[in-house]
Parts: structure tokens; sequence; C-alpha cells
């Protein structure tokens, strides 16, 4: 192949990583500590036809870089490099697979899963595959990042009055019909006022997307013609998928996804975005070379000690990011700032976080990641979210991240579902479910470091993964057969969904309870001390036919049913989200017993007698009911008592002296009647009461 002579490209500049356009040409840059040469290969506008190769020229600190006079935005590129072929000493170069530079904000091409993408012979896995992939391999294009935010500007919604909604951007509005059908599924369909009216009524403050960054699915899912459509197998950090651009309105998914973010921000509510920094696509060694595993397989990932050909996988994805690496834990950082700064996101939620500050010897909670987030000017303003899991040793961590960092708190999830489902053998208790409503104080306010605020515990009883709110109380066996894997995948069975029937019923009863059950799961997560997080779709009935991991059903699986939305739920939820943000019965602050200015204690623990709970009380089984009254709400002027019946039958409870009004029953599907009561209150089965003096 022809090449341009090599005093063609200048030097240039190891920084930035990637393709930079000054206005009068383009600066690449690109880290590999082990290659001993960098090509930079150029293509035609469809990136089908490679025009040269032109090796960089300079290479400083591990960083080959070179500058291109004349080069503008839309110049579509990759890279091959050279080096050694020696898996078992971790290199895996091979200069015939053309491969996509991990700093690419435009990815170019369709992937397709071929033989020629991978470095090794298929065949004969020790020997290198010598074939040419240029013309099927993904490249990228050089952008210049410019659009106009107008008067955009980030909501800055303090923690104490977040209420986080998790959904995915196509199958939130995919077969939503208030939004017109060529913008569904896309970002574009997310800003529409047909999918912004829901979420501004509901009463939510911040999206939590699912991975947008470029994702690929895994070969083993197209050969059963599925697909990865949670899109938690990223090989682009910092490229929007174009899968989720409707391409209507705008050139590029780039400043789709900014109008996006854009048209949320004007609703006062934040976007956070999953992200997956513990492993990419490239799986493990049986896998492609499509981007870092050919630039340096040895820097990028941890290889185990006893073998450098396989890998470490903290992530059960077949790999692990080294981001002990310095310039793997910049290039977390660089991506974290450019949809910070470029792309205007309020925060993230790091999937298997604890990958990201994993040393020599397990989780740092002290790590080069977490020190590097805190002396951050931008990324130390917005909100960090804590996956605290991975599978790796040592690697369950609630509790233990830092000060600043939110956590998914699943003792919240589980303890929550057992008390009101009965789902756990042996049973919860109350100890259990007291602890976890008023903030789990045993893993915030008591570690091994300062004390962190009640609000750092993220609430939740249902996430993207896992069974629906309505599934849960549904169904007693996970459905998952459409998987692929012999119904073998997910997180196990419910137990029990507390309704003695399997799956929809047309019987009144059961259909009553299932709906009471919901309600009092989701008045629990939100009025909970800490930060409620919902699952989209679950305040509107969403079912996925008893599949409790759908992560490559993309299809009416997974896609919210609009049409059958249960509108009754929706209202309650909003009633609900509507006393947290005026009441907030849990404030932001430990509670202590002790009297305050109300007269009461500020926390008391109640039985339904109206006596105090004695120590024996609390593990006790037989009796799950449960009054919570507060002497000191977050907002609320008055006393507030929250009474909790799980129980199959109902139960009348003796009040505090004074007289009490019922804010929220949720027996009740429709506005609430005007209860009151001076000695008395009976709360019926399955239910919680919130009551305020006065």
């Amino acid at each position: 192949m022809d090449k341009l002579n090599d005093a063609s490209m200048l030097n240039g500049h190891p920084w930035p990583m990637g393709a930079t356009w000054d206005g009068r040409g383009v600066n690449f840059a690109v880290f590999s500590a082990h290659a001993q040469a960098m090509e930079l290969c150029l293509f035609d506008e469809a990136g089908m036809v490679e025009l040269t190769r032109i090796y960089l020229p300079a290479h400083t600190s591990d960083v080959w870089h070179g500058y291109l006079p004349g080069a503008k935005p839309g110049l579509v590129y990759g890279l091959r490099a050279h080096g050694l072929w020696n898996p078992g000493h971790g290199h895996r170069f091979n200069p015939h697979k053309l491969l996509l530079d991990p700093y690419a904000r435009d990815v170019v091409g369709h992937f397709k899963w071929q033989d020629e993408l991978f470095g090794f012979d298929r065949q004969q896995a020790n020997r290198m595959d010598t074939r040419d992939n240029a013309a099927t391999a993904l490249k990228a294009r050089v952008v210049h990042d410019d659009f106009d935010w107008g008067d955009d500007r980030p909501p800055h919604v303090p923690i104490i009055d977040t209420v986080l909604y998790e959904l995915h951007v196509k199958g939130f509005s995919q077969s939503n019909p208030k939004v017109p059908a060529a913008l569904r599924g896309t970002y574009d369909g997310l800003a529409h006022e047909g999918s912004l009216a829901h979420i501004k009524a509901l009463g939510v403050t911040a999206l939590s997307l699912l991975p947008v960054h470029y994702s690929i699915d895994e070969e083993r899912l197209t050969q059963r013609g599925l697909s990865n459509y949670w899109g938690y197998n990223t090989l682009a950090f910092f490229a929007p998928s174009g899968a989720l651009a409707s391409g209507q309105h705008w050139a590029t998914a780039r400043d789709e996804f900014r109008a996006m973010v854009k048209s949320i921000h004007a609703q006062g509510i934040e976007v956070l975005l999953d992200v997956v920094f513990n492993h990419t696509a490239e799986s493990d060694q049986t896998g492609p070379n499509l981007s870092f595993r050919g630039l340096d397989n040895a820097s990028y990932y941890r290889l185990r000690a006893d073998n450098h050909s396989f890998y470490e996988n903290y992530s059960g994805c077949g790999n692990t990011l080294d981001i002990r690496q310095p310039r793997v834990l910049q290039m977390v950082m660089d991506s974290l700032r450019y949809w910070v700064s470029a792309m205007h996101v309020d925060g993230f939620r790091f999937d298997l976080a604890p990958v990201l500050s994993r040393g020599d010897h397990g989780f740092e909670r002290g790590g080069a990641f977490f020190t590097a987030i805190a002396q951050d000017p931008l990324l130390s303003r917005v909100k960090m979210i804590a996956e605290p899991w991975d599978i790796g040793p040592g690697g369950y961590q609630v509790g233990g991240f830092p000060r600043g960092w939110m956590e998914w708190n699943d003792r919240f999830r589980d303890v929550m579902r057992g008390f009101w489902l009965h789902t756990s053998q042996p049973p919860r208790n109350r100890g259990d479910f007291a602890l976890r409503l008023c903030g789990s104080s045993d893993l915030y306010q008591h570690h091994q470091r300062r004390q962190r605020p009640p609000a750092e515990s993220v609430n939740y009883v249902v996430s993207h993964d896992g069974f629906t709110l309505l599934d849960m109380v549904s169904y007693n066996e996970r459905h998952n057969l459409a998987n692929g894997e012999n119904n073998a995948d997910g997180h196990g069975n419910n137990m029990s969904n507390n309704c003695g029937v399997e799956g929809p019923t047309t019987e009144p009863s059961v259909n009553a309870l299932r709906n009471r059950l919901q309600r009092a799961l989701l008045a629990t997560t939100l009025l909970a001390q800490g930060t409620p997080m919902l699952c989209a779709g679950d305040e509107l009935g969403h079912s996925q036919k008893g599949n409790n991991n759908p992560y490559c059903q993309d299809n009416d699986t997974t896609w919210i049913d609009w049409d059958r939305a249960d509108h009754a739920l929706v209202n309650f939820t909003a009633r609900v989200l509507t006393l947290r943000r005026q009441a907030h019965p849990l404030g932001n602050h430990w509670y202590s017993g002790l009297q305050c200015a109300s007269g009461l204690a500020d926390l008391a623990w109640l039985q339904s007698s109206g006596a105090e709970m004695q120590t024996h009380d609390w593990s006790d089984t037989t009796d799950a009911v449960l009054g919570c009254l507060i002497g000191q709400p977050g907002r609320a002027k008055t006393p507030l008592l929250l009474l909790f019946n799980p129980q199959a039958s109902d139960r009348l409870f003796a009040l505090p002296a004074g007289s009490w009004h019922a804010l929220l029953d949720t027996s009740c599907s429709g506005p609430e009647p005007q209860r009151h009561g001076t000695t008395t209150y009976m709360v019926s089965a399955h239910s919680l009461v919130l009551l305020v003096a006065g």
C-alpha cells in the first residue's frame, strides 16, 4: 500500500489523547507502553476503502503521536499496532488488524462478527491470524465538538431531594403512542414531551440511564438471534450509541444526545449515566482484537499472574480493565470529564464499581481512582453512585465507599422484599426492617472512616436487573427460557409472591392483593431514610412476563407497554413522591432516640399496643407489625407516625396521645379518605399508613 512520506506528518503532541482538530490540522495521540510502532490508517468518508497509512513519528512517555496538517473533522481513521505476538507474556500485537481508537468520539461502521476480527487463528489459538480486517473493522471519525447549549444549566438537585428513576432509553419510549413513531426508542424520543410529561408529573429528579456508550452484542447472543439490549458491553467510552439515535433532527448521535440532555435539564431534572469501566467488549482470551487488546493487552487488562495468556475476570464478562495503570486510569477520568463538560451529564452510576479501586491486594477505599475523583474540580461536584460489588475476592463493599459516594443498598432491597412478601427464610424480623428503613446505620453511620449521611444509601426494591415490581408479586419462579440458557440464568426465584397464584389472573382478590403489595413496596422505598430509586415502568405496572434477566430481550418483553399502564398506580406513586418532597418523614440526619423540641423522642419504635419496643421484641418473627414515631421529621412541622402491617389480617394500632390525621394509607388505591384517629387506627393487611399529628 502507498504511504505518505513520514515527513508529511509532524511530531505534534502527546496530548490530548485521541484525535483533536485545532482549526489547522489534527493531532493524534495513542497510548501503548509495549508497541514497537504505531500506524495511522486513513479511509474514505464511508470507512470502506483504506487510502493510506502513516507511521506516527513521535513517542513520548508511552504515547505515540503525530500531527497531520490540513486534516479536518470528518476524517475517518483506524490504528495498527506493531509489536510482539506472545500471548504467554501478555502481548497480542497483530498489525494485520485495524483497531479502534479508545478515544473515538464517533464510531464508523456496523459491527458484525467475523473470524478476521480475531488476532489469533480460531483453529489454532497460539498462531497469529494474518488476514486483514480493514474492510469490516470499526473506525473512528475526527469530530469537532461544538453545540449550542443556549442557557442550559445543571439542575444541581441537592442529595436530600434526589429521587432516582432508572430507565433504558429505547425501552422507555419505544411503545409510547404519545411519541411520534420516528422518534420512539431514541434520545429524541426520551426528550419528547410525550415522555417528559410523565417523568415530570411523577416527581422524580434524576434519570439514571442504562449504558449509552457505544457497545456491541456478544457473539454468543448473535448466534441465538439475540442482542445485548441493556448495553453492558462497552467498546468506546467516549462515543454515544448510534443505535439510540433517531437521526431525524440532528446530524450526529452526539448532538441528539446533547439536545436530549438540554430538554431534560429544562424540566429541572438531572441526567446520570450508567458506565461500565470494569471490562470491555473484547471478552476473554478467546475474544477479538478490536481496540484495547491490540493496542496494548498487557497494560489495559489485568492478566493472571500464573499465566499471562488468561485474564482476571472480576467482572464475570471475561476480562477486567486494569485501573492500576496510570494511562488506563487517565482514560477513565478523561471519559468522565468529557461526558460532564461536553455532554453536560450530571453524574454517573458505576457498574461493578469495586473494580475501579482494586489494587494489588484487593479493594482500596483510599485508592488512586477515588483520590483522582475527590481532587478533580469538575468531577468532585457531580453525583457518583456505586454498584458496590464485583465478583472478585472481597468484592462485596456495600458501605465501603468514601464519603460523598452514593451506593446501591442491596440489603435494603432484600429486607424490604422479605418483610412485605415473606420471601426469606428465616423470616425478616422487625429489627432488620427498622435498620434498613432508617438509613442502614450499620453501614453508613459507624464504619472505619468518617460518618456518612443517610442519603448516601440508595434504597430500591427493584432495578433493571431482576423481576419488575408487578412480576415480583405475580410470579413464584423465573421464566427466562427466551434467553436461551435453559432458564438457568438470572438471580434465582422469588420463592413466593404472597398471592397464591402464579402469573396473570382474572381473579379480583388476587389482583387486589398484588396491587396492595405494589403500593406498600413503593411507599416504603419512597418514604424510607436515604435516596430512593424507582425502576421505570414499576409505577405503571410493567411486566416482563416473569423474565428476571431480560438483558438480551430487545422486544415487548422490556419495552414499557404504555397502553396497559395502571394509571391508578401512577397517580399513587406521584402522590407519595409529593408527600416525600413536602414532609420528608425521615431527615438526612442520624436519629438518637433522645428528646427533641417536640417533647417526644426524635425517633421511637412502637408495638401495635402503643408500648415501646423492647429488646426481645426486635427478633420476634411471630409478630411483624411495627410503628415508627418520628418526633423530628425532615420537613414536617409536627410529629409523624408510620405504621406497618405486612401480615395477612388487619391490625388495630393504639395511637400516641393527641389527634392524628392520615396522609397516606396504602390500602387505598384512590385519593386518601379523610381518616382521623385519636386513640386507635385500623391498619389493613399488607399496608402502611403515614399519619401527622394535629
